[in-house]
């Protein structure tokens, strides 16, 4: 045991104490919010690179003066008669992004129109444009029918739907969407780290294996416990900058807020809101703008419980999988041999990863998703995807124990393979050979 504990404190510390570490781990949260401030600043300088002048040629005289412009666009009515070539040649070779809207004569019956430029219309000038072509034909229509709009306008009912929960402490909120988005977040990252991290023990023993440094330590150590040692050191590293991540970026988060918004007045609205009634919430919801309605969404959601379960089954997956990318180091003596044998590793993750995105996210508490939260080569990603929509204490301690019990079990089929493979030189494996050194005896 002495002797795993001094394998796991080498591998931990030679890792910790790299350059590379650090700058990943301080950086990355920083890179994440400037990913995501570049992704608003720049969203919001496209909306005002969008702005448009439209000269509308309207043919048919059901637009004349009923089209008014817009914060992006810009409608200038042209005269039918100035209508020529020679026109459409200047007002299209004017400064700026400048569009030429034809309204036919028969619009009203064909509802087609043209819109001419030098470039594409982006989807959003267009979309514009459509709706308020729409919205004066139906207004056309409604006076042809004798009804008021106005009238029909004000009779726009909105609901607002408080989803609650019923848990062992009684009635919480819930939020669908919120939940969503961190499933979706939780089955990319386990994803990606589960490769990440248990590639770099393959590549570890890898390396080990083809500098023969492998042979001087095995004299001093059984081969299993050099295997666990690698695999638990380097979980430890991945568990540390997990932790340091959620601390970092909380922490990063929480100023970033704090100087977007006041959060004590921001508090004090949603408290608000969640006095009044469904209609003066929906009310007081637009008033409070996109980043209220986001808070107030987050606040429905157990973060205490998801970082928690995050970390275990992270470790736990990792555990699981790590031991099969060891038996596949020690097999192959570089990289692009582990190609035949990684295949088989990665199905039931992506297999579960690719369902989180529909199966999983649309029926949480199915038989499909339960069984595949209890299979422990689907579980870390499974049951991640679940826990934000409220997944029972029993199914999780059941979950655990069985991926635990996983773990267990594949870490004794890579033991029977590392032991023999590490020592295999100049020898392409094949799952017969695997097969053999699993049998061999001693």
């Amino acid at each position: 045991m002495n002797k795993i504990v001094l394998i796991i404190k080498r591998e931990y510390l030679s890792r910790v104490k790299k350059r590379s570490f650090l700058l990943v781990t301080f950086l990355v949260p920083l890179a994440i919010i400037g990913i995501y401030g570049l992704t608003i600043y720049l969203t919001a300088r496209s909306f005002e690179n969008s702005k448009a002048t439209v000269h509308v040629i309207d043919q048919s005289g059901l637009f004349s003066g009923k089209i008014e412009s817009t914060k992006n666009i810009t409608f200038l009515p042209v005269a039918t008669a100035e209508n020529t070539a020679n026109q459409r040649e200047q007002l299209l070779d004017a400064d700026g992004k400048n569009f030429l809207l034809i309204i036919p004569s028969d619009f009203a019956t064909s509802s087609r129109a043209e819109l001419i430029s030098r470039e594409t219309a982006s989807l959003t000038v267009q979309g514009e444009i459509s709706r308020k072509l729409e919205n004066v034909l139906r207004d056309i229509a409604f006076t042809n029918a004798g009804i008021d709009r106005a009238t029909v306008e004000s009779i726009r009912p909105e609901v607002t739907l408080a989803a609650k929960e019923i848990t062992d402490e009684g009635e919480k909120d819930s939020s669908a969407g919120a939940a969503m988005g961190i499933a979706m977040s939780l089955s990319i990252l386990v994803y990606i780290c589960l490769f990440l991290y248990g590639s770099q023990v393959m590549r570890g023993i890898i390396e080990e294996k083809n500098s023969r440094i492998v042979e001087v330590i095995i004299s001093s150590v059984k081969p299993f416990q050099l295997m666990m040692g690698k695999i638990i050191g380097i979980g430890l590293v991945g568990l540390t900058q997990f932790i340091l991540w959620i601390f970092l970026s909380t922490t990063l988060m929480g100023v970033a807020s704090a100087g977007l918004i006041d959060g004590q007045d921001l508090k004090a609205k949603v408290e608000q809101q969640q006095a009044l009634s469904n209609g003066e919430a929906a009310q007081d919801r637009s008033q409070m703008g996109m980043l209220g309605t986001v808070k107030q969404e987050l606040d429905k959601v157990d973060f205490r419980t998801i970082i928690t379960t995050f970390l275990l089954y992270f470790f736990g997956g990792y555990l699981l999988y790590s031991a099969l990318f060891a038996a596949v180091g020690s097999a192959v003596d570089s990289e692009t041999e582990t190609q035949q044998f990684m295949f088989p590793i990665t199905i039931p993750l992506l297999f579960t990863y690719i369902l989180s995105f529909g199966v999983l996210v649309n029926d949480p508490h199915g038989p499909l998703s339960f069984w595949l939260s209890m299979i422990p080569f689907t579980s870390p990603i499974a049951m991640l995807v679940r826990i934000p929509f409220g997944v029972p204490a029993w199914e999780i301690g059941l979950s655990l124990v069985l991926l635990i019990g996983g773990f267990i079990l594949t870490t004794w089929v890579a033991a029977r393979i590392y032991r023999v493979g590490i020592l295999m030189y100049g020898k392409k494996a094949s799952y017969k050979e695997l097969v053999k050194w699993f049998r061999y005896k001693g």
